[in-house]
């Protein structure tokens, strides 16, 4: 068999070497391509375009009328003069203000009582039926009562915020809870962990990629709730500007309190997102 020379191996260029060895670690199996790690946000931002292009068309060419379907341009023009006249720095305070109270309420009540549910059989059958009940109910069919308890200021928007977020926290927490590994719940116990121990190494690890998924679900009737409470009644607040503008047909001033809304809420899911997939590797492993 023929052999290379050695001093053809010592006058080989160093690029040649490099070449190589990009080449191989090009071929590395499982390795994927910087276009496949980016292929979510970029089929997600050509779609998006693409679809406000479309409706920009629409609008342009007149196919629908602004007073039923405005152009994204309209929109966006509506909510730079919103933030140029000012009043809606006012709106969203007391929108922001009922949200995070509402939220915060639900999370600090929600995600104790969901432990205790999913740890507890006894606790969970005696509040089952409650959580059953106020699950199936429509609660904005309960904002006119809420309403008459607590006023037309924020604290009525604040009890129907509280009651849309706080069971879907409830519900993913007790899930949670209950789909822990029971193998290793008993070789904890077969070691002589407590219950307390138990709960603070398995439970509550375990269970934290429900409870931010309850989060997200959570935050998302609460912002159903913070617009549907001040549509109905209401002094300041973005959903009590969407209700003034759609009855003098504002159209694309009303879209643009949408889109307030809207993207407050894909922020903070994202930032849930993040902090879900931050805490995926701390679930325990059988």
């Amino acid at each position: 068999m023929a052999t290379v020379p050695e001093e053809a191996l010592a006058k080989r260029p160093a690029s040649v070497g490099r070449q190589e060895t990009n080449d191989v670690e090009l071929r590395i199996p499982g390795r994927p391509s910087r276009l496949k790690r980016h292929e979510p946000t970029l089929i997600g931002t050509i779609s998006v375009v693409l679809v406000l292009v479309i409706w920009q068309a629409v609008a342009s060419a007149e196919l629908v009328k602004e007073l039923f379907l405005p152009g994204p341009l309209a929109i966006v023009n509506a909510l730079v003069l919103l933030f140029r006249q000012g009043a809606i720095w006012n709106d969203i305070w007391v929108s922001g203000q009922e949200v995070v109270y509402g939220f915060a309420l639900a999370v600090l009540t929600g995600l104790p009582l969901g432990l205790l549910m999913g740890w507890y059989r006894r606790v969970n059958y005696a509040l089952d039926p409650f959580v059953s009940f106020f699950t199936s109910a429509p609660r904005i069919a309960l904002v006119p009562l809420m309403v008459i308890w607590l006023g037309i200021g924020i604290w009525s928007k604040i009890a129907v915020i509280f009651l849309g977020a706080f069971f879907p926290i409830v519900i993913n927490t007790v899930t949670g809870v209950r789909n822990l590994d029971p193998a290793l719940i008993k070789a904890a116990r077969s070691f002589g962990a407590s219950d307390a121990q138990i709960f603070r190494t398995l439970a509550l690890p375990g269970s934290v990629p429900f409870i931010l998924a309850g989060l997200r679900l959570g935050l998302g009737h609460a912002l159903i709730g913070v617009v549907a409470g001040e549509l109905i009644a209401a002094q300041a607040g973005v959903g009590k500007m969407m209700a003034v503008a759609g009855a003098t047909f504002q159209t694309p001033k009303m879209f643009a309190g949408l889109i307030l809304i809207a993207g407050t809420g894909i922020l903070v899911t994202s930032l849930l997102q993040r902090i879900e997939r931050r805490y995926q590797a701390w679930r325990p492993r059988s």
